[in-house]
């Protein structure tokens, strides 16, 4: 794969899985299954690591959940809930094991102690008491901000209003909310006939959503501690020791959470879960390992979204076989046309699934896949599985034709050069893409517009009131028309109008989400927008990228491939930007060469004020700093050197310029510590890196 082709695989499985995390996070309506997801990680990791310079600012390996939306009130977690990292084979717990040891500098007759439990398909909850009582609950939501589920919370059984013994004063306990297979079949039977649900952890997370507590009290939940957040003190010196602290304050915990001296005894430990997983009165998808000692855990602190000092070990996908009835074309918001599975229904694991997800032309013809094949699907703990192969390849039947027009507008279906999506070149003629781009853009992702669900866009798009964004801010010229209609009132009205105003001076990156520009996700436009500020800028920036792209032709004998190197490292150092390179420059460019789009942009920077954009940096005496670590350190690796760098607000970069603020030089370190001396630049030992990391605290 050419870099080219990897920055464009990159950009559109940041996007496919953004989509994803949407569907399970904040809707609970998955449309591919546990395996077919992790799939995609493990195939945006292993283009990271063989292209660490195209690592996109939205990757998904930054990423916790989904911000929090609907009608449940936001919270602020004190401490992030982090999402955990996966392994799927033995090699990759001993490596996890090995890379732990090499992070911490430990000796090889250094015993790594891990905990393993089993990891519960549920939905991650905090519980924060405070003097030993209950004072709130979340959901993880996006890690740094959830939904406020007290209430219901406080109806179930297995969750204590106080805990027992003598609890920290500030104690947050992290765990699964759950539902029984035996319960979830229970109220499934009993709601036969209205809308089932699809699995166990999507009843659940439905019931604990629920705005009405009552609903949520008639629901068999249950729950299931695995850790902690913000504590005043920590009842323990290790993982396993807190958790015993934990059980013995009233909370469920596993009877299954043990402490492995090695990883072979936690693997020895996964086999006993998994041959047991079918009998288990719940639904699991793993076992959890975590390091044991909570001062190591310090040390390996985190990256983007996991912790760096435990991982999930996923169990293998469950198989079953079907006929593949139909494949059905479904437009997305960005225009792409993707293929969608209608299968015969079959039970995998105890869920009936019928549906799946095809992806693209590419896996279609690479499966040969055919309506009336039997194929053959695999299903790790959601509603619609993978198709792993067609059975039926030799069997004589006419292939499936992808469409050239898109089945919603007509519009030409094209494919770009270098992608494997096939997309609708409709825009906002196209009545999916307008209906998709406006509902992205009222989103909680981007600008959160409480009122503006699907049901009132698809209302308002019918009746002409709204085609573009900038629309929706001129709604209260339809207010009297709008009390005309069924289902509205002055109290439902006003409060949509007083919403729509509240967002007269949106957050500046979540504007230029909410666009849908492709490649920009949110971290890309924050990152964007720490370096220009502002939303007028971003169009400057925009405007000197297509001069870029003017001025840079191919030279006689210059390959295809050589020159689009070329450009892109040209657009790419223009942006100036760290984790965004020149994808999105392109589609900057490519928004704003678009005369309709400057239009819109224009419209709509004339109904809304967005302040300039404001960092909250960590303070400390590097912070906005640029340092290079060079040398051996004795007291601990370059890696978790590097991190301490990143958490007090520096930057940790590889190599020493004019622009580098600092070189920490461990022992025998050499052409960077010449370099740094000759440019003047500050120099400080190990120990002295350290006294400066103890003085941020």
């Amino acid at each position: 794969m050419t870099p080219d082709q990897a920055a464009d695989r990159l950009a559109i499985l940041a996007a496919e899985i953004a989509r994803h995390n949407r569907l399970y996070h904040d809707q609970d309506a998955p449309e591919i299954s546990d395996a077919d997801y992790d799939a995609l990680m493990r195939e945006n990791a292993a283009l990271e690591g063989a292209y660490p310079d195209l690592v996109r600012a939205d990757s998904p390996a930054r990423q916790v959940g989904v911000a929090p939306s609907g009608h449940l009130a936001k919270v602020p977690h004190a401490k992030p809930m982090l999402s955990l990292d996966n392994a799927f084979a033995d090699a990759e717990v001993e490596e996890f094991v090995a890379r732990v040891r090499r992070f911490l500098a430990l000796p090889d007759d250094v015993e790594v102690a891990l905990t393993a439990e089993p990891k519960i398909d549920g939905l991650s909850c905090s519980l924060r008491y405070e003097q030993g009582r209950l004072v709130q609950a979340a959901t993880r939501g996006d890690g740094a901000i959830g939904e406020d589920v007290t209430a219901n919370v406080r109806t179930i059984a297995d969750i204590p209003e106080t805990l027992q013994g003598e609890a920290p004063d500030v104690f947050e306990v992290r765990g699964e909310v759950y539902m029984a297979k035996s319960d979830f079949a229970a109220l499934n039977e009993a709601l036969a006939g209205t809308r089932v649900f699809a699995n166990p952890r999507n009843a659940a997370a439905g019931s604990l959503r629920q705005k009405d507590a009552k609903i949520t009290a008639a629901r068999p939940l249950r729950f299931l501690a695995h850790g902690w957040g913000e504590a005043s003190a920590v009842p323990g010196e290790t993982q396993l020791g807190v958790m015993d602290a934990i059980r013995a304050f009233g909370l469920p915990v596993s009877d299954l959470l043990v402490r492995c001296t090695s990883a072979a005894d936690a693997l020895s430990h996964y086999r006993q879960i998994e041959a047991g997983r079918a009998t288990m009165p719940f639904d699991i998808d793993g076992v959890v390992y975590k390091v044991d000692r909570l001062d190591w855990q310090q040390r390996l602190g985190q990256v983007a979204r996991a912790p760096r000092w435990a991982i999930a070990h996923k169990f293998p996908a469950e198989r079953a076989q079907t006929i593949l009835n139909a494949i059905d074309i479904q437009v997305g918001r960005t225009g792409k046309l993707t293929p969608v599975a209608r299968l015969e229904p079959v039970t995998v694991g105890g869920v009936v699934v019928s549906n799946a997800t095809l992806h693209n032309a590419d896996e279609i013809e690479r499966l040969g896949a055919r309506p009336g094949d039997r194929v053959l699907i695999q299903r790790a703990g959601d509603v619609i599985p993978q198709i792993v192969e067609v059975l039926t390849r030799d069997e004589e039947r006419p292939a499936f034709v992808y469409p050239t027009h898109c089945p919603v507008c007509g519009s030409e279906a094209v494919r770009e050069e270098g992608e494997v999506d096939i997309r609708c070149t409709g825009g906002l003629i196209c009545a999916v893409q307008r209906f998709e781009r406006l509902r992205h853009f009222v989103s909680r992702g981007a600008l959160d517009i409480d009122g503006l669900g699907e049901k009132t866009i698809d209302e308002f798009l019918a009746l002409g009131w709204i085609k573009e964004p900038a629309d929706i801010f001129r709604l209260s010229a339809h207010r009297e028309a709008l009390l005309e209609r069924e289902g509205w009132k002055a109290v439902s009205v006003d409060k949509l109008l007083a919403a729509i105003e509240a967002k007269r001076a949106p957050d500046a990156a979540r504007l230029l989400f909410g666009l849908g520009i492709r490649h920009t996700g949110i971290v890309t436009a924050r990152d964007l927008l720490k370096r220009y500020a502002t939303l007028p800028a971003i169009a400057v920036l925009a405007g000197e990228i297509i001069g870029v792209r003017d001025a840079t032709q191919p030279v006689l004998g210059e390959t295809n491939a050589r020159f689009r190197n070329r450009l892109d490292k040209a657009v790419a150092e223009h942006i100036g930007v760290e984790n965004v390179g020149a994808a999105v420059g392109h589609a900057l460019a490519d928004f704003f060469h678009e005369p309709h789009n400057v239009a819109l942009w224009d419209d709509l920077l004339a109904e809304v004020t967005p302040p300039p954009f404001v960092v909250e940096t960590q303070a400390s005496e590097v912070s906005g700093q640029t340092i290079v670590f060079t040398g051996k350190l004795v007291t601990m690796s370059r890696d978790e050197a590097k991190a301490q760098a990143e958490r007090l607000g520096a930057k940790a970069a590889g190599s020493v310029s004019k622009a580098t603020d600092l070189v920490v030089a461990g022992a025998d370190a050499g052409s960077k510590l010449k370099k740094a001396a000759e440019f003047g630049i500050r120099i400080a030992t190990e120990e002295e890196w350290a006294e400066i990391v103890a003085r941020a605290g």
